[in-house]
């Protein structure tokens, strides 16, 4: 079958890591007799795929090459199927009673695969039917690409994980035994193939180590060849035995036989169904070739009697009555079989015999047994030869002996020998109950499963002098019991309740339909090159959203359902996928890099573009079974194990590791792929985790999709919302006064606007939305308080305008807002405090600053440097090539640090937009290149953010979507995460943490600096507070306890032993002594008593001194 040496299989086998189970030797592991013959399937696909692709590339398709190529994937198919099938009945099965949910995707995986067969054999069907077709030669060329990468992803991942587990949890002599159920379910046909096209992918060692396997295996026998007839009068005495033991059992009321008893009936009902088989499609197509005068040739057993047997067979005996109804269903069953015995007898087989010379009568027989499984074979010869006598017996020997001329000899031999031994008298019926039991594990062969289709090689496919030629197909039987994985309505993504981790569902759906377009893109390179670089950059960004994706499973959706313990290493099978994924990604860009290097060689571009087609088809396929049985298999899970609010916490976990560029990327690539309402539930989720997050912010600073959430939402831009660390506290007071005049005065729309000196913020809108709307706008800060239309255009309450009482009123008014939490009343009241006092300094800013200067005139035009020698533009903060534009006070500071420092004001980031650079002194807007041809393109630093508008060129430094801020690190998901709840960035080593909803969005309680925006570095203590790690140290040196809520600020478990030793030391007075006091301990939260002292109590609860009286 086919063929191909060792060598020949070394570029596909370089692309997959070694797996765990590489340098273990067959005799010391006998499962992995599977693994060699992994080696082998992965030989035959790369021959069978080597061969198709150099006939699609030479362009000349011969039809013998495509003959040759169906008849060995047919063979490859039906071996195939017999290993998933070993595998699922036979080797998962016994590991799923050690290791729970291992299996269930493997056998997924088999289904998958299996589906993929079938579309290669119906694109072969289109080829042989369409001669010399290029185009559909190609498609059946993507078909075995695919199928190859699915099978050796496939083997790969089962040497990984379920061999090693099989090893570890089976010694040698069961692993070998599990070898020898999946051996006996195999046709002894096959194996007459099987066994040599195994050896030709093995080196001389792997030979001599699988012949050393398999007599370890089998010690017994040497040869792999099976043959038996079943003769109708050993059924009808079987039955009889059977039958004459059920009543003893039922008149003796006992049942302890009963089990071996259904043991023997599985195998004789297996043995009827075979016969069954065989008589349609051997004997009875023989009939129909010599045309028989034989009228009708009905079934043995039909679908009836089959469904009569599966009911009879897993029947519970557990009282008298329901023996004697088992008695009477096998006693109804055996009448209906005899009938159609005796129509056999003296219908079908006298005309055989009459049509067929002794020749055929043999080849007929021993053709029909080597179908037999291995296992099943020997058992029936041995079942078979004990019910006749010595004469019957000789005469069947020396048949046998005989043999036929048309098969092998070792064959005839080996039912010789089987028969010799059971007529000697050494298989009694209780052993041959338990061989039964050993060999098949309880199992029926043919009531178990659907039976597989075999399909004999041409070389092997016997004809008779008259041209006969047969074809062996086992008719399907409805199986007697099935357990599939999951249903198949578990597929489909339910539209129930939303869940958070619904968003991973529209996720999926976005990375399946870029796939197909990618697929259908790579098909089109080989005739519009043009496309290559649309190709490159939507693959680059699928690979980017892909891998991010991936990694979050890994390291946050996987690890939180292992968790819980029913559901350990439920996910392991994925987490490995994703590792081989990588290959698929790394194929592509390598083909990628030959094609951008081509430069007119349009045979090779033709060549590269087909590897190209070819590897994408397969990475569609590959991935989109990955995510199906993910959607199948886990993701379910999480909407029965954890709640919305576990949920949440889970898919924020995920979110946080992801970086601004690669949110900015995927988000609207994800939204092409959703409808509307889809679009709204989408980002609807997302910002519910993201609640405490300065997420929404960021996106509306460059996302115009958000105003359009916004207005789908009917999210007004003026409603007052919880505010930002950046926000303007005169657009903050000018927003709820406008809100409570609009309430108070049945809906005036006055409107206040505190106009700042800068231009508007960067992708927000807002403002351009309102001058639109007919708002007074003032140009400058000094019309504020002396142009007089502006001011009568105004409320009355316009704080410049307030005297003291009325301020306080309006405090008071706040204050008494039910509309408004505790920390938005807090927000509002300091901004009405602070707003008097800003208006007064940018006034007075505004009245000293050369508004009325050129931009050469700008104070500070002059280049900066970092070094005394003048060598490195930049400040002693940053380093970097430019100035910013102050708009506050129109001046040039190398930095915002700087102009804080210099000024009795702070400056908003968000509101510069115009930088100088320091090489050529050009004012111009903020970028992060000089724009003026004598720079040609000189970099203003290495890092630019135009959020905040930051440049370094040293440091590295990454912008967080969620707190919307510039921080030091390498990103997230490298060295930081962003905590959801706690609204913090955090490195990765703090996974694990006490949160607290928006703990950084406080001050210091040492220095009382605002955390949120300091530059300096954060002590988190373990009670959830946090303060600068400056101020941690300097504290530390007089207090152990949080200055916030009094825990201690660490294991003082040193210090109270010390304080036990001094107080045991201690002599308390008389008069206090037995007194106790009552307590509470700050750092368990317990009350409790304490003996009398004036200085120490220690709890009784956890032997903590951090105590208070009570």
């Amino acid at each position: 079958m086919g063929g191909g040496e060792s060598e020949k299989e070394e570029e596909e086998e370089e692309d997959w890591p070694a797996p765990r189970v590489t340098g273990a030797r067959l005799v010391d592991a006998p499962v992995l007799f599977f693994v060699a013959t992994h080696k082998a399937f992965r030989g035959e696909l790369s021959s069978l795929h080597r061969a198709a692709a150099e006939a699609a590339v030479g362009g000349a398709v011969r039809r013998e090459l495509v003959v040759d190529l169906r008849r060995r994937l047919q063979f490859m198919k039906l071996v195939f199927n017999y290993h998933c099938s070993a595998e699922d009945e036979v080797i998962f099965l016994a590991l799923d009673a050690h290791v729970k949910n291992v299996v269930p995707t493997y056998s997924l995986e088999h289904k998958c695969i299996e589906d993929n067969f079938s579309s290669v054999f119906r694109h072969l069907d289109r080829v042989i039917n369409n001669d010399e077709d290029a185009q559909m030669f190609q498609e059946l060329l993507f078909s075995i690409g695919t199928v190859q990468t699915m099978i050796c992803q496939h083997m790969h991942k089962e040497e990984e994980q379920v061999f090693p587990l099989v090893m570890k949890k089976f010694d040698p002599e069961q692993q070998s035994q599990l070898v020898w159920q999946y051996i006996c379910s195999v046709p002894t046909v096959l194996l007459e193939e099987f066994f040599p096209w195994m050896t030709l992918y093995l080196t001389k060692d792997e030979k001599l180590d699988l012949i050393h396997c398999i007599n370890l295996i089998l010690p017994k026998e040497r040869l792999l060849q099976e043959g038996v007839y079943l003769w109708h009068a050993a059924l009808r005495r079987d039955f009889d035995q059977i039958l004459e033991e059920l009543y003893e059992m039922r008149s003796s009321d006992c049942f302890s036989s009963l089990s071996s008893v259904v043991v023997q009936i599985k195998f004789i009902a297996d043995a009827i169904i075979f016969y069954s088989n065989l008589l349609d499609k051997f004997f009875y197509q023989f009939l129909d070739i010599a045309k028989s005068s034989v009228s009708s040739c009905s079934p043995l057993i039909d679908e009836y009697q089959i469904k009569c047997l599966r009911s009879l067979l897993y029947y519970k005996c557990q009282n008298l009555s329901q023996l004697e109804m088992f008695c009477q269903e096998l006693e109804s069953f055996v009448n209906g079989l005899a009938g159609k015995l005796a129509f056999l007898e003296t219908e079908i087989f006298p005309s055989i015999i009459e049509t067929c010379t002794a020749e055929t009568q043999l080849w007929l027989l021993y053709t029909s047994l080597s179908t037999m499984p291995l296992g099943m074979l020997k058992c029936t010869v041995s079942w078979f030869s004990a019910h006749l006598t010595d004469n019957q017996s000789n005469c069947i020997l020396n048949n046998v002996k005989m043999g036929c001329h048309s098969i092998s000899n070792s064959f005839t031999s080996l039912l010789h020998e089987w028969v010799r031994i059971a007529r000697s008298g050494k298989i009694s019926t209780e052993k041959f109950r338990h061989n039964l039991i050993e060999t098949f594990n309880g199992r029926t062969f043919y009531l178990s499963e659907q039976n597989r289709t075999i399909i004999l090689s041409d070389h092997k496919r016997a004809s008779s002098s008259n041209g006969m030629n047969l074809h062996t197909f086992y008719k399907t039987m409805p199986p007697l019991q099935t357990n599939p994985v999951i249903s198949d309505n578990d597929a489909t993504f339910l539209k129930l309740d939303s869940r958070p981790m619904d968003l991973v569902f529209y996720i999926h759906r976005a990375l399946e339909e870029d796939l197909k377009y990618l697929a259908s893109l790579s098909a089109k390179l080989s005739e519009n090159p043009g496309l290559f670089p649309e190709f490159k950059n939507r693959f680059d960004i699928f690979h980017k959203i892909y891998q991010i994706h991936s990694n979050s499973e890994d390291e946050i959706a996987f690890p939180a359902l292992e968790s819980k313990g029913a559901l350990r290493n439920i996910s392991h099978s994925y987490c490995i996928d994703h590792k081989l994924e990588v290959k698929h990604f790394t194929r592509i860009s390598t083909t990628l890099n030959e094609i951008s290097e081509l430069h007119g060689r349009e045979i090779e571009h033709y060549r590269l573009c087909l590897k190209l087609h070819d590897t994408c088809m397969a990475m569609h396929k590959v991935l989109s079974d990955h995510i199906y049985r993910e959607e199948v298999e886990i993701f379910p899970l999480f909407r029965q194990c954890f709640s919305i609010e576990e949920e949440g916490k889970i898919l924020g976990q995920m979110l946080g590791r992801t970086r601004a560029e690669a949110i900015q990327e995927m988000l609207p690539w994800l939204m092409t792929y959703l409808t509307s309402d889809e679009q709204n539930a989408v980002m609807s989720s997302w910002l519910k985790i993201a609640k405490n997050t300065k997420f929404d912010e960021w996106l509306g600073e460059w996302w115009e999709g958000m105003a359009r959430h916004n207005n789908n939402n009917n999210i007004s831009t003026v409603e007052y919302s919880t505010p930002s660390v950046a926000s303007d506290p005169l657009e903050v007071v000018s927003k709820y006064l406008l809100k409570e005049v609009g309430t108070r005065g049945g809906g005036a729309e006055k409107e206040f606007h505190f106009e700042k000196v800068d231009e508007p913020k960067f992708g927000g809108g807002v403002e351009e939305k309102g001058s639109k709307k007919g708002k007074t706008r003032c140009d400058d800060v000094a019309e504020i308080g002396n142009n007089k239309e502006c001011r009568e255009s105004n409320n009355k309450e316009h704080p410049l305008n307030m005297t003291q009482e009325e301020l306080e009123a309006t405090i008071r008014r706040v204050s008494r807002d039910s509309n408004l939490d505790s920390q938005k009343k807090s927000h509002i009241i300091q901004n009405l405090l602070m707003s008097r006092w800003i208006i007064t300094q940018k006034m007075s800013s505004q009245e000293s600053s050369p508004m009325g200067n050129h931009e050469g005139e700008i104070p500070g035009q002059s280049p900066s440097y970092r070094d005394p020698q003048k060598l490195t533009f930049g400040c002693s903060h940053y380093k970097r090539n430019c100035k910013l534009v102050a708009p506050c006070c129109n001046k040039l500071y190398t930095c915002i640090r700087c102009h804080d420092e210099l000024t009795d004001h702070s400056v908003d980031r968000k509101a510069i937009t115009k930088m100088m650079c320091m090489k050529c002194m050009v004012i111009q807007p903020v970028g992060p290149k000089c724009t003026t041809i004598s720079c040609n393109g000189f970099s203003m630093a290495r890092y630019y953010c135009k959020i905040c508008k930051l440049f370094d060129d040293e440091r590295q430094i990454y912008h967080c979507p969620y707190c919307n801020l510039c921080r030091l690190g390498k990103g997230l998901g490298i060295d930081y995460f962003h905590c959801m709840k706690c609204n913090a960035c955090m490195s990765k080593l703090l996974f694990v943490h006490v949160c607290r909803e928006k703990c950084l969005e406080d001050n210091c309680p040492i220095c009382h600096e605002y955390i949120f925006t300091s530059n300096s570095p954060v002590k988190a203590l373990p009670c959830g507070h946090l303060m600068h790690s400056s101020c941690f140290q300097d504290y530390t040196c007089s207090h152990y306890v949080c200055p916030i809520c009094s825990k201690s600020l660490g294991d003082m478990q040193v210090y109270f032993g010390m304080l036990d030793a001094l107080l045991a030391e201690e002599k308390m007075p008389e008069e206090y002594s037995g007194q106790t006091q009552v307590i509470l301990c700050n750092d368990c939260e317990k009350r409790g008593t304490a003996s009398f002292h004036w200085l120490y109590h220690k709890c009784p609860n956890c032997g903590s001194y951090n105590t208070r009286l009570l």
